[in-house]
């Protein structure tokens, strides 16, 4: 999978306006997040010099305006495509959100301030093409996983506000995520981290996995105590890398809590079946 997406990434090209055609379609495609030979810190110009999005939609009739960026892990030297990538872009595209796996540089040849400078920049080029796509712009927010939601961490605390007078276009539009997904990643907070500014936030990890979910932990602490909407799952059993967690035993109740957390904060519509419970029926 790695390979396929690598090959597209090479054969994306500059950043045209979206094909409506293409735009419409439920194929994944991909977008580059910068025009060839603008990359900021670009160390070269091969295909893993080009980060990009991979775009999953919705079928057209189902879209409800959310959409996410799914940052896989890795480690920073790979990405896991599969379990923290394309599945979870499916389970959002279930639920009716537009999702956009992020393939952000990598290690050794990038360091942090590349892969913060590719998530706040797929925020922005999304959000810049809300209207192409059907999105609420105000219902973009960011998942990540493992380095993917390190890197989440980083591109909160890097966010930009828009400036209308930009040259570039995508500076015109806010690089903050509405909404922020940490998976076995978060770790503690860190000096000077303004939490009572974080988007609401959702926290989940593996209590064996003690370094990212004590860290989670104690992150849900900080950012409760500064007043900032979250909310911690720690599931008894299991490792580090769950991903989806599709028919799993021990994890796989966490994307339909996910889901709840997005929907009680306005980001995903509830279901009827959700609004009988709300209003005391079964």
């Amino acid at each position: 999978m790695l390979a396929s997406l690598t090959l597209a990434a090479a054969l994306a090209g500059p950043l045209p306006a979206v094909d409506p055609a293409v735009s419409k379609s439920n194929v994944p495609f991909n977008i580059p997040l910068w025009e060839e030979g603008k990359v900021p810190l670009a160390a070269g110009d091969g295909p893993l010099d080009a980060p990009f999005l991979t775009v999953f939609l919705p079928p057209e009739g189902k879209r409800n305006g959310a959409a996410v960026i799914v940052a896989p892990g890795g480690g920073n030297i790979m990405m896991m495509y599969g379990g923290e990538g394309m599945e979870i872009a499916e389970r959002f595209n279930d639920w009716g959100a537009a999702a956009f796996v992020l393939t952000y540089r990598l290690s050794p040849k990038y360091k942090e301030d590349a892969r913060v400078l590719d998530g706040n920049r797929a925020i922005q080029l999304v959000r810049a093409r809300a209207n192409t796509w059907g999105l609420n712009a105000g219902d973009i927010g960011y998942a990540g996983f493992s380095a993917g939601s390190s890197l989440g961490r980083s591109v909160v605390a890097a966010a930009k506000a828009a400036d209308p007078n930009a040259a570039d276009p995508l500076d015109r539009v806010s690089s903050r995520p509405d909404f922020l997904v940490l998976v076995y990643g978060a770790g503690r907070a860190t000096a000077g981290e303004q939490l009572k500014n974080f988007p609401p936030t959702f926290l989940v990890a593996a209590a064996a996995d003690r370094g990212s979910s004590n860290g989670s932990a104690q992150l849900f602490i900080d950012l409760n105590h500064a007043g900032a909407v979250v909310e911690l799952h720690l599931y008894q059993k299991g490792r580090h890398g769950f991903g989806a967690a599709y028919r799993d035993p021990e994890f796989s109740p966490w994307m339909p809590a996910l889901r709840h957390f997005l929907q009680l904060d306005g980001f995903l519509p509830k279901g009827e079946k959700d609004q009988l419970a709300a209003n005391g029926h079964e």
